[in-house]
């Protein structure tokens, strides 16, 4: 083994992307290409009255106004990807009269250039016959989801003991609800699509999380065969769970390129990704804790409704893990969704998680406050031995060591327990933590591995790499699997044609692809022996297998001097390049013989100014169990750019939602608040050793969400800590601390 993994090279795209060579959805040019732009609704429910594109289609540079009047009936066949909605129908494109939410496509306007398509749609006139749209969560009735009525860890409620009567005979009690507004994802690299058409072939050079999903998708949208679309994505700058799915542009973007019979161009505005690609949904939830004056929980109630639109049932785990976080015997978890006249909400990262954990964790620390006990101490004198919602052992729970480590690194023994209790001059100094877990995925995955005549090789999977690395860690993987140096490795992703992946979301890659990737270059060392035996000539023609071994990315014979390196075994075979194959996925018996989970703890730093209510995060301190970590260096800053999303959603993100139609009122970088460099102070991300061989073939837990998820609850823990104030929802603002703020 070359030991790549544990190393931390720099990424191997990394001069791409700062000289402008890396690809991306948007850079993509084909001859005769045009562009287009989609026209969006202004209403927030209702229908189409009227479309006068007449006089648009009259403009410079104007080829086609394309509406739910002259668009082709779409097959739009049955198609369920594992990113998508399994309950509700997806929403079909420019095929009726009817709006569904605020910024529904309603038109495409094609035009020669980018400038003239959209100075065409912003003179379409459009008529509607508007209803009022019904937006808010108090006025919508509660459904249960219909996954969520099925058995199983999506069971929408979930129950062991009494909770109900253990809360009413308890010590001490905390009985509070807690609210997250909506979040959009608002990634640097806005949504674009380039389509064009070969007779009934459709190539779509897109931006996408996963490229296997949107081949399929467009292939049932339009009736044809899968294997007639292809999806090329090399490089995605940011994402964040807003390009998992296949979102409406993607099927207008084909719909205006078969239309003018031309390559098109088509590229959302930052507005427009608001309202049509999905949203972290608002969240209303209650927790209550019961503990006896010991410390010891006797009973946990989570209750949460999220938003959803009417058309699809969007889920995600928000309560989740409030029945195996703590030990306690009576736990009940209940999961609700509200039906809105807004677009279907996606995920986000550390979807269900962030909001459920923010929580639990806050009512944690209210628990821990009420009984004058430490947090950490709370937390410590709860842990499980094992999960009790499902009655498993963890294949591994580092997360006492996650305490140790983050407590020691922050000087958390150096905190004074009562609020308002620490100052730095006239500022208030709040020390807040939270426990932080993300489920470990690890889905079936397949990659290619093709030895080349001079013994460098090549590494092919449909996967995507929207910043986390991908690029680099798969590099690594099979540097380490074939000992070869890195520099002998060119790894690709990002093509439909590539052998399938599960979708780059999750905290799933390195586990699925990564052990796919290794399979396939074991797969092929075994194929290249099986050669050098096999061959005419050469020092290991016709020996028996069992006295061969590869060492140092050469084949030896154990019982003599002899080796042979990969380029000599080719040439010996052939001379032609040696390809294999290999797949990964996770083994059921061991699926249901363990809990698999990554485990953290966060601890959080807050100034507060006490005549102007400002917050700033001066530090934050992650330490996680997150099994084997590739890579050190992207390991960090996965971890790094967790915190600073986290940091928004605690103290920024909101959108804002007109009440009378549902237009997102602040969509734009202008009034949708994130960090930026000055609101960052200090980020620090410790892991913790774990070594699991039961998650999958590297031993990997992913670090993408679990970076994120616990973030929030410290820094609200902060500023009660700082203040006294307890702020229940999310994002804390100034406001929040106005009234009855200490000077």
């Amino acid at each position: 083994m070359s030991g790549a993994i544990g190393n931390a090279p720099t990424r191997v795209d990394g001069r791409a992307k700062v000289t402008g060579e890396a690809r991306y959805a948007g850079d993509f040019r084909r001859p005769r290409q045009v562009h287009a732009v989609v026209v969006g609704a202004t209403v927030g429910r209702g229908r189409i009255a009227g479309i006068d594109a007449a006089a648009v289609q009259r403009l410079p540079g104007v080829i086609a106004v394309v509406t739910h009047l002259n668009a082709p009936k779409l097959a739009y066949r049955t198609h369920k990807g594992a990113i998508d909605p399994a309950f509700g129908e997806r929403l079909h494109v420019l095929q009726d009269d009817q709006v569904r939410f605020f910024g529904e496509p309603v038109a495409i306007v094609v035009a020669d250039t980018l400038d003239q398509a959209e100075h065409a749609a912003l003179a379409l006139s459009v008529r509607y016959q508007a209803s009022p749209p019904r937006l808010s969560m108090s006025g919508a009735a509660s459904v249960v989801p219909e996954a969520g009525k099925r058995p199983g860890r999506s069971q929408a409620d979930r129950s062991r003991g009494d909770a109900g009567k253990a809360l009413g005979n308890s010590d001490v009690q905390v009985d509070e609800t807690y609210e997250i507004a909506r979040e959009n994802h608002t990634p640097i690299e806005l949504h674009a699509t380039l389509a064009e058409w070969n007779g009934d072939r459709l190539t779509l050079w897109s931006k996408s999380q996963f490229v296997v999903n949107e081949q399929a998708e467009l292939a049932a949208v339009f009736g044809i065969p899968p294997e007639n679309v292809e999806v090329v994505c090399p490089f995605i700058g940011g994402a964040f769970g807003t390009s998992l799915r296949t979102w409406p542009h993607v099927t207008l973007a084909a719909i205006a390129a078969r239309h003018v019979q031309r390559p098109v161009m088509l590229a959302l505005s930052r507005r427009q990704s608001f309202f049509t690609t999905g949203h972290r949904p608002r969240t209303i939830q209650r927790v209550a804790l019961g503990a006896s004056r010991a410390g010891k929980l006797t009973s946990l109630v989570h209750e949460g409704t999220g938003e959803t639109s009417r058309y699809e049932q969007f889920v995600e785990a928000l309560t989740a893990n409030s029945s195996f976080m703590y030990a306690c015997p009576n736990v009940a978890t209940r999961y609700r969704l509200a039906e809105l006249d807004i677009s279907t909400p996606t995920y986000m990262r550390g979807p269900g998680e962030a909001s459920g954990v923010f929580a639990l964790e806050c009512a944690m620390d209210e628990l821990a406050h009420a009984l004058q006990l430490d947090p950490v101490e709370l937390r410590r004198r709860n842990e499980p031995e094992h999960d009790e919602s499902e009655n498993r052992p963890f294949s591994s729970r580092s997360l006492l060591q996650c305490y140790d480590v983050g407590a020691e690194r922050f000087g958390w023994s150096r905190r004074n327990r009562i609020p308002r209790s620490m100052r730095d001059g006239r500022l208030l100094i709040g020390w807040g933590m939270a426990t932080s877990t993300y489920p470990v995925l690890f889905n079936q995955a397949n990659a290619r591995v093709r030895m080349q005549v001079d013994g460098t090789v090549d590494v092919e999977a449909a996967a995507s790499d929207m910043g986390p690395g991908t690029y680099t860690s798969m590099t690594q993987v099979a540097a380490d699997a074939l000992g070869l140096p890195m520099d002998r490795i060119r790894f690709r992703l990002g093509r439909s044609d590539f052998p399938a992946t599960p979708p780059h979301g999750g905290s799933q890659t390195m586990a699925s692809v990564g052990s796919a990737v290794r399979a396939a270059c074991l797969a092929l060392k075994t194929q290249l022996l099986q050669q050098a035996v096999a061959a005419s000539r050469g020092p290991f023609a016709g020996v028996d297998p069992i006295t061969l071994a590869w060492k140092d990315a050469r084949l030896v014979r154990t019982d003599k001097d002899v080796s042979q390196g990969y380029a000599d075994i080719v040439m010996g075979a052939g001379g032609k390049p040696v390809e294999a194959t290999g797949s990964a996925g996770r083994d059921p018996e061991t699926a249901n013989r363990y809990s698999m989970h990554a485990f953290g703890a966060v601890f959080a730093e807050v100034a507060i100014d006490p005549a102007v209510r400002t917050i700033r995060v001066r530090r934050l301190v992650g330490a996680y169990g997150a099994g084997r970590i590739v890579n050190p260096r992207l390991a960090q800053s996965q971890c790094t750019g967790g915190m600073v999303g986290g940091i928004g959603m605690a103290l920024m993100e909101a959108t804002a939602l007109d009440t009378r139609d549902g237009r997102p009122v602040n969509a734009h970088m202008a009034d949708y608040l994130v960090p930026v460099n000055l609101d960052i102070g200090q980020l620090e991300a410790h892991f913790v050793p774990e070594e699991d061989p039961h998650v999958n073939p590297l031993g990997v837990k992913g670090l993408g969400e679990i970076a994120l998820v616990g973030v929030a609850p410290a820094i609200a823990n902060a500023v009660f800590h700082a203040t006294g104030i307890r702020v229940r929802s999310l994002p804390i603002r100034i406001d929040h601390l106005l009234d009855g703020a200490p000077s």
